[in-house]
């Protein structure tokens, strides 16, 4: 009996490692958001944002868990981002050191500028995680688009990143 139910729970979890890996999320096509939400921690993330905001699809964007040592003038010459774009339409969020974090920092965005669909722009391997934290703390009124910037994970980040998504999954069935 034991026997048998672990065999299942290590098939369930083998088949969802299989998905998480060879299923990982895409580049969104070209939609209109309100605003644009980059958490900070992969390579491409804030270049995938900018070209957002330069296409026309958002009119704002949030980056957020941006190290409290990091200034905007830092940040806009890092990334080549004009002085007149960073004054208008780029907030740099300093609260959050974790994806959890990153999803009530971008809530808290959220509702102070009214913001009622936005365009989530991460690493395709952290994209569903991300995601999941972001959809408990935004009111389901507010339309998340998903768009992964591809990359190349080892197996270790996505044996990570996938029991991380696990872990969140059942946090959140706990707080539920």
């Amino acid at each position: 009996m034991v026997r048998t139910f672990l065999s299942a729970v290590f098939l369930v979890w083998s088949l969802g490692f299989l998905w998480f890996a060879i299923d990982l999320p895409q580049p969104a096509q070209k939609l209109e958001t309100d605003a644009v939400i980059v958490p900070t921690g992969g390579a491409g993330r804030i270049a995938r944002g900018l070209d957002v905001l330069d296409d026309g699809l958002a009119q704002r964007m949030l980056v957020t868990g941006v190290g409290s040592e990091v200034k905007p003038g830092e940040f806009a010459a890092e990334f080549e981002v004009p002085h007149a774009l960073m004054e208008c339409c780029v907030s740099l969020g300093f609260m959050a050191l974790d994806t959890r974090g990153n999803a009530s920092e971008t809530a808290l965005w959220v509702k102070s500028n009214e913001v009622t669909s936005l365009r989530l722009v991460t690493t395709d391997w952290h994209m569903r995680r991300a995601a999941a934290e972001l959809q408990r703390k935004l009111p389901v009124s507010v339309k998340v688009v998903w768009d992964a910037v591809p990359s190349q994970p080892s197996v270790g980040v996505l044996f990570l990143e996938y029991h991380k998504l696990i872990a969140s999954q059942l946090a959140g069935l706990v707080n539920y």
